[in-house]
């Protein structure tokens, strides 16, 4: 076999839509740098398309094995383009070793020339992404095995005032969280929807503000992925700490000191974004200006971002991550928050950790969590009581996360009015279930703004929030693109809508791109309204808590309409009736967190509408895997 085999073979997978352009191009800029075998030009191609499908590296075992599954291909589209590359090693160790000899690899530990792969044991990287879960992995690690010392009495008797008595099956895990996370300069509290992670954090807050020396010059920054989750955040923290103020007004002046957090951010506006470039005007050689930062929604970081984030960071500063650990990773490579509290669940705390909880928070850890886990293990908290989430939608996601087929039928078919399952059905009944779902913000668009406009534009856009059509998958019918042309045309042919031009009045879109001139990013989701100001003129208004912002619509580039979005764009969102469509095929493609995370959208209501019942079976039975060496990196 020639490299011109290998690249025929690449460019027809490109052509049959099963790997990427890039992926291929990639491996023969490799190819330009010096000889290298036809398998590892190969594993190139590999590489590179795992990148895109969300890993950091690629294992040696992997490749080893029939990569088939990995890469979504049948195992004959395998086949064929490892028989391109023949004679493929049959072992790790045989990779490893053929690897390590080629000029473009660097193997950690041997004289570094900058090469752009890196070999670090079983794993094959891209060299940024190596550096990135490399510095991960190291900022972590650090801040996990410092411990402070503490007034433990002190700290039990405030939270001891911000708890109150106790509620529920002990031991309060929301207490332990509080109480862990104040020793460390790392903390990492995970737990699905309704387990009160916003209002463990809020009391995290007043717990802070009563054991610091000087409480009123504590530096707190709030940040999440996206604008939706940080305005979310924010309004979260400030409604708990409201609350909590009354509790503790005679000790301590709560609502004084609450006024100094400032507004949650998005990473990128934190760490100051600048156009085209991917570096940060904040890293280790201007940190941030912060003592706190507490991250929303950390499921949704990427690998690079949290690198970035890390980097940062002040080693001083403690650095509080919240999250649910089984929502889809982020578009991006890396699993960083699944990676990070991959054993949450069992606790695996020492008897140093047991001894904190009980002289801290008064709090006994079953003995079925104690364990000999690592550093990290010792500052992560996983919430397991939802207070929210108890009824049918509650049980769906749980169903559906333990990989229960049966229970998840059982309870989609249950005739409970919280859940619904549309089987067998065609793309007309899901248009017309959007119809209906929309029928309120359409009506309020109808009546117009009377006497005052800003009022008007936040009843729309909140009614417009509580319905949503999420998509598995962008193309086809059965996808974003698909479902939201339909949708159009249904709107616009019931004369709910008119359209007469790219813009008109009702049409929601979702940013693609960060926009820094316009300060609108990626995800934000926004309705087009008539701007009071300029007659005949149309502005897109974006809700952020109580705040309404608005961009004219000629200035957005970068956006496309979103009567439907995907999963992917929906993490950090709620609303009251989600719709969550599967589509005909692909089902090898998608996987439980998706069918979880699209679930726990749902507030009140959540709507399945599936072609068939195999679809969803598949979906549930098949776990996201992404490679990564962080876990690895990190119990080194």
């Amino acid at each position: 076999m020639t490299e011109q085999d290998l690249w025929d073979e690449t460019t027809r997978l490109t052509e049959d839509g099963q790997l990427r352009r890039l992926s291929s191009v990639f491996a023969r800029f490799i190819a330009t740098l010096g000889h290298a075998p036809l398998p590892a030009l190969l594993a190139c191609v590999l590489l590179s398309e795992l990148e895109g499908r969300g890993h950091s590296c690629l294992l040696l075992p992997d490749l080893a094995r029939d990569p088939a599954t990995l890469l979504g291909w049948t195992e004959q589209q395998w086949r064929d383009l490892a028989h391109a590359a023949t004679p493929l090693p049959k072992t790790a160790r045989a990779w490893h070793t053929l690897l390590a000899s080629c000029e473009q690899v660097w193997q950690v530990g041997e004289l570094d020339f900058d090469q752009p792969l890196v070999l670090d044991g079983e794993r094959l990287y891209l060299r940024r992404y190596w550096r990135d879960e490399t510095l991960v992995a190291q900022a972590i690690r650090t801040r996990a095995q410092g411990v402070r010392e503490l007034d433990v009495a002190a700290v039990h008797g405030w939270l001891n005032k911000l708890f109150g008595a106790p509620q529920g099956v002990p031991p309060d895990w929301q207490k332990v969280a509080c109480a862990v996370a104040l020793r460390g300069a790392v903390a990492i509290i995970t737990g699905g929807p309704g387990t009160g992670k916003t209002y463990t954090v809020a009391r995290l807050l007043a717990l802070l503000f009563a054991t610091a020396p000087d409480a009123a010059q504590l530096r707190i920054a709030l940040a999440a992925p996206t604008g939706k989750a940080a305005a979310r955040l924010k309004q979260s923290i400030d409604k708990a700490l409201g609350d909590l103020a009354d509790r503790v007004a005679g000790e301590l002046p709560l609502r004084e000191l609450t006024k100094r957090i400032g507004a949650a951010r998005t990473l990128h506006s934190l760490l100051g974004a600048r156009p085209d470039t991917r570096s940060f005007a904040h890293h280790k050689g201007n940190p941030l200006d912060v003592d706190v930062l507490i991250v929303d929604e950390a499921s949704m970081v990427h690998l690079e971002m949290m690198a970035a984030l890390l980097d940062a960071l002040p080693p001083t500063a403690t650095l509080i991550l919240l999250g649910d650990k089984d929502q889809l990773a982020s578009v991006e490579a890396g699993a960083v928050l699944g990676d990070l509290c991959h054993d949450a669940e069992a606790g695996a705390y020492s008897a140093a950790t047991l001894a904190y909880a009980l002289q801290a928070a008064g709090e006994t850890i079953p003995a079925s969590f104690a364990g000999a886990g690592g550093a990290l293990a010792q500052q992560t908290v996983m919430l397991r009581h939802s207070r929210r989430f108890g009824g049918p939608i509650g049980q769906l996601a749980l169903a559906v996360n333990a990989g229960n087929v049966e229970a998840t039928h059982a309870l989609l078919r249950s005739g409970a009015p919280e859940v619904r399952w549309i089987e067998h059905a065609q793309q007309q009944q899901l248009v017309q279930l959007a119809l209906t779902g929309y029928q309120p913000y359409l009506a309020l668009l109808a009546a117009g703004s009377g006497a005052s406009h800003d009022d008007w534009v936040r009843a729309v856009l909140r009614s417009f929030e509580a319905f949503r059509v999420l998509c598995a998958v962008r193309d086809g019918e059965w996808g974003v693109d698909g479902l939201n042309t339909a949708i159009e045309q249904r709107l616009v042919a019931a004369r709910l809508l008119r359209r007469d031009g790219e813009w008109y009045v009702g049409r929601p879109v979702m940013v693609t791109r960060n926009d820094y001139g316009t300060g609108v990013f990626n995800g934000d989701i926004g309705l087009t309204l008539p701007d009071p100001a300029r007659p005949g003129s149309l502005r897109v208004y974006f809700l952020e808590g109580d705040k309404v912002r608005s961009v004219l619509a000629t200035r957005l580039r970068n956006v496309e309409t979103a009567y439907a979005m995907t999963v992917h764009k929906s993490q950090g969102s709620e609303f009251a009736h989600t719709v969550l469509a599967l589509p005909k095929e692909g089902a090898a493609m998608l996987a439980r967190e998706l069918v979880y995370t699209g679930i726990t959208r749902a507030s009140a209501q959540f709507t399945l509408v599936s072609p068939g019942a195999e679809v969803l079976s598949e979906a549930i039975a098949q776990r996201t895997h992404r490679a990564s060496g962080l876990r690895a990196m990190l119990a080194d």
